[in-house]
């Protein structure tokens, strides 16, 4: 039994760790615009279809899709961000309609194009099983894990060190005080909704290359995202990284003993 629970632990942590970059650009966006964009989990869900849709088409290793997942997951950002700018009384209320909207468009989407069939990577070398010990992962869940903290060390690098960094902190702030000082909002705006867009696609490949894919994932994924950044707080990175890893650790132990 404790090898059982060590197990369900350590595929916890890797787990949580893809889950903190969903829920670090959502953090974002909230604390820049105050509103909670409905549509991540699909963002998400899209760059992982990128994944597959390269591997599929051409037999490749779908990490060659990351270029393809942060694109298509960042022009999905920008067209949020203009949709969300157009509106102008009661964004926060008529944001969460909006995104929710976009979310239930682009799920149909994807079933349209990608049906409802479940989907994972072929790449026996991602697959391949990895021992510490007692304890098992797949190689791309420990690529992923170490791919996941190196971007949450680069964003809470670029909050703190960057100008348009401090901007984004500035704005989440006070976002009357940040215009005094020179800043343009709908810009830092912009900026936080592609890094949120170049997190969403990472985290779309490590999706598809560690776990399973669907249409009707992504607001699954949205859920989790707010969630964590409800124990997160406001600002906090590495609260979003210990609240990322505590919903993994719970979702792999209730897997196990349940």
């Amino acid at each position: 039994m404790t090898d059982l629970i060590l197990q369900a632990l350590y595929s916890g942590v890797l787990a949580g760790s893809s889950y903190a970059l969903i829920a670090l650009g959502l953090a974002l966006v909230f604390g820049t615009m105050r509103i909670i964009n409905l549509a991540h989990g699909e963002m998400v869900l899209v760059a992982a279809y990128m994944a597959y849709t390269l591997e599929n088409a051409y037999r490749v290793n779908p990490l060659i899709a990351i270029p393809l997942a942060v694109i298509v997951a960042c022009m999905l950002a920008v067209i949020v961000n203009f949709l969300v700018n157009r509106i102008r009384h009661d964004r926060e209320l008529n944001s969460l309609i909006l995104t929710f909207g976009l979310g239930v468009i682009l799920t149909n989407a994807m079933l349209m194009i990608w049906k409802a069939d479940i989907r994972t990577t072929k790449s026996a070398w991602l697959q391949d099983a990895i021992s510490f010990g007692s304890l098992y992962s797949m190689k791309g869940e420990l690529l992923f894990f170490a791919v996941s903290l190196l971007l949450v060390g680069a964003v809470a690098w670029w909050l703190r060190a960057s100008w348009y960094g401090r901007a984004v902190r500035a704005v989440s702030s006070n976002r009357e005080a940040a215009k005094l000082m020179g800043i343009n909002p709908q810009r830092t705006e912009l900026v936080s909704f592609l890094v949120a867009g170049l997190l969403a696609g990472f985290a779309g490949v490590a999706l598809y290359c560690n776990s399973v894919i669907q249409p009707a994932l992504g607001g699954a994924l949205t859920v989790k995202a707010f969630i964590i950044t409800v124990l997160a707080g406001m600002g906090s990175i590495v609260g979003v990284l210990i609240g990322a890893l505590l919903i993994g650790i719970a979702e792999a132990l209730t897997t196990t003993l349940a």
